[in-house]
């Protein structure tokens, strides 16, 4: 399965396969400036975004944290859970009140492992979020050091 960065979760997965995701879901809620994760800690959870924005930032050496992308409705926040150390590559904060959709990633790769079919339509949708996540990055430092 291909499918575009621009795809959101009620797009990118199979109708049965978001079903069995949404089915473990929790709805959570966080303020302004709540801290998801910190780039290095551990990734044991992600989010999906129902309303609000989380903006992804990257430490960068002798400045602060650069924003690298924001993020709204329908979005992943954290891919780091999925690929083994499970460390986060970024850290994340709610910029907006943030309501979102939680999920164990224990769980979720649990599921990915007895389930192969759903766990190639779960990888192929964070891995082309990992690209254009990747690539953002590489942007928004470019332009830092210009």
């Amino acid at each position: 399965m291909n499918v575009p960065v621009t795809q959101s979760l009620p797009r990118a997965l199979p109708a049965e396969h978001r079903q069995r995701l949404m089915a473990i879901a929790r709805e959570v809620s966080f303020p302004a400036g709540t801290r998801l994760f910190e780039e290095g800690g551990r990734a044991d959870r992600f989010w999906i975004i129902r309303t609000g924005t989380v903006e992804l930032d990257m430490r960068v050496p002798g400045r602060r944290a650069a924003v690298i992308e924001s993020l709204g409705h329908n979005d992943l926040v954290g891919w780091s859970w999925l690929l083994t150390p499970h460390v986060w590559h970024l850290g994340a904060e709610a910029a907006t009140p943030l309501r979102a959709f939680e999920f164990d990633a224990e769980v979720v790769r649990s599921m990915s492992a007895a389930d192969p079919e759903f766990g190639r339509s779960l990888a192929c949708w964070v891995g082309e979020i990992v690209s254009h996540r990747l690539q953002a990055a590489r942007t928004r430092l470019l332009d830092l050091y210009r």
